[in-house]
């Protein structure tokens, strides 16, 4: 483990490329990101990942409660799970403090940006986002009849939200925020995103993915569900993959008006969630304590390699989750390769005439 955590470090801050062909992940960074992750993750050809930090994962999840109960579901995984996705719909509307009406449940958050990009990428038009950003939903709606509006983000690795509100046009049929953002990490004041959601909202759908905001302080999370209670044209998706530590299970839920929940509904391909699955859900749901552990243990880790980029000179995205966006200093694709050679998973972007780095928090034996 010291060897690998410390070849690692070594390989992200080397000036020089590694004499290695990157022919595979050159192929890959193009791709949609669902994809590159069919083909990498477990691919037999290359070593098995023993560290696993290119998913943003949570490495100490599921919760012990949420183990039990998928435990004591699986008696009941003959049955559909249609009565137990309504019970969870209901706990997770009361959560949000909105009917559930205004609950979409799906295998995981990226499901319901699937559907959601087929739903408005059907009307042509265009999709804004920020970039680079986490680009489902806009790759899904490309597949169909939409363009991609990309507005880069500023220095600070932030949505410029001047930028995007001045890119809003008559063709424009959403607009995508991710606060925090992934692959940045970066948050931006809630008060400027609720502004923007506020004035865009009166023009065209705001989709708000806030996957990543259960890693801030309880204190600290301001979602923009407000803006749903008060009948504004916003949706926001949540996910159980992330703190939660159910990535495997697959399930996450979306918050919106009624009629904009069945638009999106109306390209759902399953029916319904899996038992176990809702049962951690249930489980986990409101889980303070699990939590609040998951948050500890990641900002020290995450602590641990900012450190060390800060020794190294190596600036990086203020994150609020759990993973760091850096610029590489040498081929990143050939130490993309090198790494998973060794075991060890990571992601690369291109963004700017420049290859970055972004690193998911594992323990702190893996950074």
């Amino acid at each position: 483990m010291q060897n690998r955590r410390d070849w690692l470090k070594a390989a992200l801050t080397l000036t020089a490329g590694l004499p290695l062909g990157a022919t595979l992940s050159q192929r890959l960074m193009a791709a949609p990101m669902s994809e590159l992750e069919r083909m990498l993750w477990e691919r037999p050809s290359l070593s098995p990942i023993k560290i696993r930090l290119n998913a943003n994962e949570n490495p100490y999840g599921p919760s012990d409660k949420a183990k039990q109960a998928i435990q004591q579901a699986m008696s009941e995984s003959n049955r559909y799970a249609f009565a137990s996705q309504e019970e969870l719909k209901a706990m997770i509307a009361e959560k949000e403090g909105v009917t559930p009406e205004h609950i979409g449940i799906g295998a995981g958050s990226g499901d319901l940006l699937c559907q959601a990009g087929v739903a408005f990428g059907v009307e042509g038009g265009k999709i804004l986002s920020a970039f680079p950003t986490f680009p489902l939903l806009m790759n899904y709606a490309n597949e169909f009849n939409a363009t991609w509006d990309k507005v880069n983000l500023n220095e600070k690795l932030e949505h410029d939200y001047e930028a995007l509100a001045s890119r809003v046009t008559t063709d424009t049929k959403l607009v995508f925020i991710c606060n925090p953002n992934n692959p940045t990490g970066t948050l931006v004041d809630p008060k400027k995103v609720k502004q923007f959601c506020e004035t865009v909202s009166k023009k065209v759908t705001v989709f708000v993915d806030e996957a990543y905001l259960e890693f801030l302080e309880p204190e600290q999370q301001v979602s923009m569900v407000d803006l749903v209670k008060k009948n504004e044209n916003v949706v926001v998706s949540k996910t159980f993959s992330k703190i939660y530590g159910l990535a495997g299970l697959r399930i996450g839920y979306i918050i919106g008006k009624p009629e904009t929940i069945t638009k999106i509904a109306r390209y759902h391909m399953g029916i319904s969630n899996n038992q176990p699955a809702i049962a951690a859900a249930k489980a986990s749901l409101g889980d303070e304590s699990f939590m609040e552990r998951c948050r500890k243990k990641n900002a020290e880790a995450r602590g641990h390699l900012t450190t060390y980029l800060d020794k190294k000179g190596i600036w990086y995205g203020k994150s609020y989750t759990n993973f760091l966006f850096f610029p590489a200093k040498s081929n990143a694709s050939q130490v993309l390769n090198e790494l998973w050679e060794r075991g060890i998973g990571i992601r690369v972007w291109d963004y700017n005439n420049q290859q970055w780095y972004r690193v998911s928090i594992g323990t702190l034996e893996e950074m």
